[in-house]
């Protein structure tokens, strides 16, 4: 979600790509197998292991492709696939996040994949993740992992303390109460970050943008009273007070994983390291529900997750084997492996298996996943996450008033989408 990459930075990007291209630099000989380069964006330690495992598996039974592997940062992928598409340098496969698919699409570097082997499956998976994958009628990318925001908790805690995960924002504010009287914990600590804060919009029936209708909401009084709520619950008993160092995330995720708060706001990309913590030796006490819902009644959290998109400047020979590597990965048997080792959520039903939904933090987001909200076709959508990035840490510090932060905001958003109104 960030946006802009340092000189140096752009540098690295141009020289990843010119080692790391698709068609005729690939180095392919002529009756020799084809070589397709994948860009992965998972994380290094935890997932991608996994991922370079499958492709062995895949070159095993396909002799005439070898894959490439490079494992690209992801908060540096973005710009970096922007760079090296705009000059012809891409990947052939991408491991793109959801919300890169319309703005990448509507540039026209990914090949559209109806009708492909790629998306041979099409009918396996979940419809909303689709959707999600494709732009102006035509699907872009195949849906390979999937993700919604939870309310994750100590169940132990909640236990000592007498209570059940809370259903309202106002009931996780007596919740946290309740905790620091009984337990002597924090109850609940919240992440400074716009994606973190999109539950309380969706409570509120509202968004940063209106898509359909073109206008710009993220200073409406609906959105207004989303993130009243949302600045409400650092201030107060048992309410952990904001972070906005840049340890932040690392800073919430170990108070969590080691029990020092009982409940926080998170995704299933973390499942495998809330394991790693002393609070969850025993998985099964890792408590996991829907985040709560605000004054409208409604409850959701954003659907994220990654797909599988196939760039459209590879020459024919190596789309062709691109997209036959994008419908073994997204499998149900390479779904079903990848959740095994990565504790990630498929995005097709039948690769819930028994097995794979014996681990309690799938099982729990899977629960969790009708809730989730898909974002709107709209190719700058991710990027109106910057301008309200900015402003929070200033809004949640009293160093700007939200009425200012969100007027800034509505400002800057206005120039990434010049023909809405607000």
């Amino acid at each position: 979600m960030r946006r802009g990459i340092a000189a140096t930075a752009l540098v690295a990007s141009l020289a990843l790509a010119a080692t790391a291209c698709g068609g005729s630099d690939s180095g392919d000989s002529a009756d020799g197998p084809v070589t397709i380069t994948w860009w992965d964006t998972s994380n290094a330690t935890n997932e991608a292991p996994t991922y370079k495992a499958l492709i062995k598996e895949f070159e095993a039974a396909n002799k005439d492709v070898k894959v490439k592997y490079v494992n690209v940062q992801f908060d540096q992928a973005q710009n970096k696939f922007d760079t090296a598409a705009g000059s012809k340098g891409a990947p052939d496969v991408l491991r793109s996040e959801v919300g890169w698919t319309p703005a990448f699409a509507k540039k026209g570097y990914f090949a559209p994949l109806d009708g492909t082997e790629a998306l041979a499956d099409k009918d396996k998976f979940q419809p909303n993740l689709i959707e999600q994958a494709q732009y102006e009628g035509k699907t872009y990318g195949v849906p390979l992992v999937t993700d919604t925001l939870a309310l994750v908790y100590n169940k132990a805690l909640f236990e000592k303390a007498g209570i059940e995960a809370p259903k309202t924002w106002d009931d996780l504010k007596k919740a946290a109460a309740t905790i620091k009287t009984k337990t002597g914990v924090d109850g609940y600590w919240g992440a400074v970050d716009p994606y973190y804060a999109q539950p309380f919009l969706y409570g509120e029936g509202t968004d940063t943008v209106d898509a359909a209708a073109k206008k710009i909401t993220v200073n409406s009084a609906a959105a207004k009273k989303g993130y009243s709520t949302y600045l409400s619950l650092f201030d107060g008993k048992g309410l952990h007070k904001a972070d906005t160092t840049a340890e932040a995330y690392a800073h919430i995720q170990d108070a969590f994983i080691n029990g020092k708060v009982a409940a926080i706001i998170q995704g299933p990309w973390e499942i495998t390291n809330f394991y790693k913590g002393s609070a969850f030796k025993d998985k099964a006490n890792l408590g996991i529900a829907t985040v709560p819902a605000g004054s409208t009644g409604k409850a959701g959290a954003p659907t994220g997750g990654h797909n599988l998109s196939v760039y459209a400047g590879s020459d024919e020979a190596h789309q062709k084997a691109a997209m036959k590597f994008v419908n073994f990965m997204t499998s149900a048997k390479s779904q079903t492996q990848i959740a095994l080792k990565n504790s990630t959520l498929p995005t097709r039903d039948d690769a819930y298996t028994a097995e794979v939904k014996a681990d309690p933090g799938i099982a729990g987001f899977q629960t969790v996943l009708p809730a989730a909200q898909p974002r709107p076709e709209l190719p700058e959508y991710s990027s109106l996450w910057g301008p309200v990035g900015t402003e929070l840490p200033k809004i949640v510090t009293g160093k700007e008033s939200l009425d200012k932060g969100l007027s800034n905001a509505e400002t800057a958003i206005a120039k990434l989408v010049p023909d809405f109104s607000k």
